[in-house]
């Protein structure tokens, strides 16, 4: 059972090297990167190659570790009680089970997807601990323990958005997903829009990287920016001589697909007049 990528996703070789050592070792695996590098699509294709189901739980800022475990419904049970319904007598009937509940006792391995774990409270992951760890946990309400009957493949995102306690990373294999460079942005350009020209392309990819690199950027755009901004280059048929731009331009055509704040807007706005008055 070994991760290769998929025709849909492009895996660089160290994140392949991530996957596989996780999955030996029977260890969460922490991918960390920018919004929009294929963190959460990961968990997708790594299930999609390996033939196994997904279990996605996607974390809010008010979520709770115990959501993640089960959840006890008394309000409902008190309500039945006053209506003298049968189902109060099995506490049972009131326990809604979470996701690692569910990816604990199916039959078959999974992989267990930990979307954006770092919009949590700061107490969320060091919650997790014992549970991750044993892959078990205790249900008081019904006396019962819980264990995983496959050991499920754990993959955890996050957006770097708050630091993660240090005895949480010691339980994790860790990866960070760095930007494509040009070669491996070409390949997954590929995977998306076949067959497109070679000229618009180099163009485009040009573009992007100069407007990414720009010092003062808010906001960098992504992978699935630049797929975007592709997509509606496409759409308007538009040539690599139309993407080129005279020196008082510095905004690339169709720039909304990738900038998404009006300081970065501002930015190339003061840039192209800068060059005006210089020429």
């Amino acid at each position: 059972m070994r991760f290769q990528g998929t025709e849909s996703y492009v895996a660089t070789d160290d994140l392949t090297i991530a996957v596989n050592a996780a999955v030996t070792l029977e260890r969460p695996l922490l991918v960390k990167g920018e919004p929009g590098t294929g963190k959460t699509e990961l968990a997708r294709q790594v299930a999609s190659s390996l033939g196994l189901r997904m279990i996605e739980w996607n974390i809010k800022s008010t979520t709770r570790a115990q959501q993640g475990l089960y959840e006890y419904d008394a309000v409902s049970r008190l309500r039945d009680s006053q209506l003298g319904d049968a189902r109060v007598n099995d506490v049972a009937n009131y326990i809604r089970k979470g996701k690692l509940w569910q990816a604990f006792e199916a039959e078959e391995r999974v992989v267990l997807l930990i979307d954006e774990i770092d919009k949590a409270d700061i107490e969320f992951p060091n919650d997790l601990l014992q549970e991750l760890d044993r892959m078990e946990f205790h249900v008081y309400e019904t006396g019962e323990t819980i264990r995983a009957r496959q050991r499920p493949i754990v993959i955890i995102t996050s957006n770097n958005e708050k630091e993660l306690p240090d005895a949480f990373l010691r339980r994790c294999f860790f990866h960070y997903i760095r930007f494509p460079d040009m070669e491996t942005l070409r390949r997954i350009v590929e995977v998306h829009h076949p067959g497109i020209k070679d000229a618009l392309l180099t163009t485009a990819l040009t573009q992007f990287y100069e407007l990414r690199e720009q010092p003062g950027l808010k906001k960098r755009p992504s992978t699935s920016e630049v797929l975007d901004w592709l997509k509606l280059l496409l759409a308007e048929d538009l040539s690599a001589e139309d993407l080129r731009r005279d020196g008082g331009d510095a905004l690339p055509r169709l720039h909304g697909a990738l900038l998404k704040n009006e300081q970065d807007v501002h930015l190339f706005e003061r840039l192209a007049f800068m060059a005006r008055r210089a020429r």
